[in-house]
């Protein structure tokens, strides 16, 4: 399999995961309080959203990185 043809597929893939994903979401830990030895922490969940049209760019780049790929026989 030619390697522009991969690319092209891993492109599509990604496209589609973040069509269907549309954030993605993480969680960190940060120090509130910290007197001496004695810490405090909380955890905090933090999302980033991931817009459409970037998927669909994903999506196409990757249709036309096989297209033309194929192409080049």
């Amino acid at each position: 399999m030619k390697s522009s043809v991969v690319v092209g597929l891993i492109l599509i893939a990604l496209g589609v995961a973040a069509l269907v994903y549309k954030n993605i979401s993480y969680s960190s830990e940060e120090t509130v309080m910290q007197i001496g030895p004695v810490k405090a922490t909380a955890e905090t969940e933090k999302n980033i959203p991931i817009p459409n049209v970037l998927g669909i760019v994903a999506i196409v780049a990757g249709v036309v990185v096989i297209a033309v790929g194929g192409r080049g026989k």
